[in-house]
């Protein structure tokens, strides 16, 4: 009878479990470093895509604002601020405009027939609208795009608001604004901005260059725009309460042009 064979060394068995503590720190430490660069690639692609459409910005880009080197012509008042009346949203001041306005395709066959009429006056324009002296209201001397009158409509809606540096800008309903606020406004009742913006702003809005009916100068510290051939702007008032709606054009040095696209 054979004697049983030598007991061999059995080698321990390695254990199989639930890692460590130093383990699920490590990978928690990771899933929370892959969530934050997540995070910041889509904030990077969001940062680098337009910051606005055509005319009307969806996200205003941010620009750093100067104070307001024509301020001084534009008569500042804030204790006037203070007691003045609030505008109404520039909805409503568009919504004073008649419903039956002509779209743009009817002011261009109208511009069409005044151009047969006046074709014997070579290179003639027509002249400015009126400007009330009492209320400051302009009122276009003829037909002109539905967008247009209602940014008429705005204008005439703050035209004799006092100027204070900032007014119009926390919101469209103020007591006073200042001119990239005014600008807003105005563009407002139209539709064709969605927020009040900076004039460092106002230099991006829209295309680059003029319009036929409508164009915006901006540069960092001041902005006013040209409508149906008549200025709007806050420097170079009569007074406090002077209207916004000037003849003498200002100067255009040192501006970005731009306009609304078909306007």
């Amino acid at each position: 009878m054979s004697s049983p064979p030598p007991a061999q060394a059995l080698s321990p068995r390695p254990r199989v479990g639930l890692p460590g503590r130093g383990w699920l720190l490590a990978i928690a430490v990771a899933l929370l470093a892959g969530a934050a660069a997540a995070v910041i690639a889509l904030t990077s692609a969001g940062a680098g895509a337009p910051a606005h459409r055509a005319g009307v910005h969806a996200r205003p880009r941010l620009v750093a604002e100067v104070p307001d080197p024509l301020a001084s012509q534009s008569f500042p008042d804030p204790a006037g601020a203070r007691t003045h009346a609030r505008a109404a949203a520039p909805s409503v001041a568009a919504a004073a405009v008649s419903p039956g306005a002509p779209s743009l395709a009817q002011v261009k066959r109208q511009l069409a027939q005044e151009r047969q009429l006046q074709k014997a006056a070579q290179g003639a324009r027509r002249g400015p609208g009126f400007i009330d002296p009492l209320s400051g209201a302009f009122t276009p001397s003829g037909v002109v795009p539905l967008p247009i009158s209602k940014v008429i409509a705005g204008g005439n809606a703050i035209a004799d608001f006092p100027y204070v540096y900032g007014g119009g800008h926390a919101s469209f309903v103020d007591r006073a604004y200042d001119c990239s606020g005014s600008v807003s406004y105005a563009l407002a009742a139209a539709g064709l901005i969605a927020a009040p913006e900076t004039s460092g702003q106002l230099e991006h809005w829209g295309k680059p260059g003029p319009g036929r009916w409508l164009t915006v100068f901006a540069n960092a510290g001041h902005t006013f725009m040209i409508v149906d051939g008549v200025w709007f702007d806050t420097a170079g008032r009569a007074g406090p309460h002077s209207t916004r709606w000037l003849r003498p054009p200002p100067s255009l040095r040192g501006y970005v042009v731009r306009h609304y696209p078909g306007l």
